[in-house]
């Protein structure tokens, strides 16, 4: 972080909710600076430094998902998306561009606070969630992954292409081979935040990685469902020259 106080962004149209957050995380301990809209929330990130950002997905002009696109592949802090959204497609849109957590409205302030100070623990971490494979070709079940492109080939010659989400998932599995890992540990070493009661998004990343590489993914050999576990993959890893 910055310094020994957090400082947080808090990007909101509504009066009323931006000055509600602004205001309880002062009372516990943190900075907090607000922007009204994204175009404000670009003077503030170029006037000062900031730990995290809350950032609403609904605002006037631009919209919240894609200033944090830009934000996240400039390099940015790390973002909260705040959104009246609780559709699954929208929370999954917003994690992959690159947000750190997902918190629908109407939410506790309490739930804030702790997602907030978790993304926060998180961003100290010196070591990477995932993608530690960077510069080799890797080897599975017949195919192949270069890992500095991201190119994903088959011994047949067919090639997929992978969104970040899925490389990222993939290559977690590809650390780990043969290991159960639950959807909270695949959720953290994903994108390393922590699953709601409800939360689906590793199983449709699963789902979605089964059919781009599984000869037929209603009954999978190669991610295997482990039963009260979560998911396995279930072949050898090679590194491939």
């Amino acid at each position: 972080m910055t310094d020994a106080v957090p400082h947080i962004l808090v990007v909101d149209d509504h009066r009323e909710i931006r000055d509600a957050v602004t205001r309880y995380l002062e009372r516990n301990g943190m900075r907090a600076t607000f922007a009204r809209d994204a175009a404000e929330m670009d003077l503030a990130l170029k006037a000062g430094r900031f730990d995290l950002i809350v950032l609403d997905v609904m605002m006037p002009g631009e919209d919240g998902l894609s200033a944090a696109r830009r934000v996240a592949a400039g390099g940015g802090p790390p973002i909260l998306m705040l959104s009246a959204l609780g559709e699954e497609t929208d929370r999954i849109v917003g994690l992959e561009i690159g947000a750190d957590d997902y918190l629908v409205k109407p939410f506790s302030p309490r739930e804030l606070l702790a997602r907030i100070k978790a993304i926060l623990r998180r961003a100290e971490r010196p070591e990477p969630l995932a993608g530690t494979l960077g510069g080799r070709r890797l080897g599975f079940a017949g195919w192949v992954l270069d890992t500095d492109t991201r190119a994903l080939k088959h011994e047949d010659g067919r090639e997929v292409s992978l969104t970040s989400a899925e490389f990222k998932l993939l290559t977690v599995f590809l650390e780990r081979p043969r290991f159960v890992l639950s959807r909270d540990r695949l959720l953290d070493l994903t994108s390393g935040r922590v699953a709601d009661v409800f939360d689906r998004t590793i199983d449709n990343q699963v789902s979605r990685l089964r059919r781009k590489i599984e000869e037929d993914p209603a009954s999978p050999k190669i991610i295997a469902t482990i039963r009260a576990g979560g998911y396995s993959l279930a072949a050898d890893v090679r590194e491939v020259r």
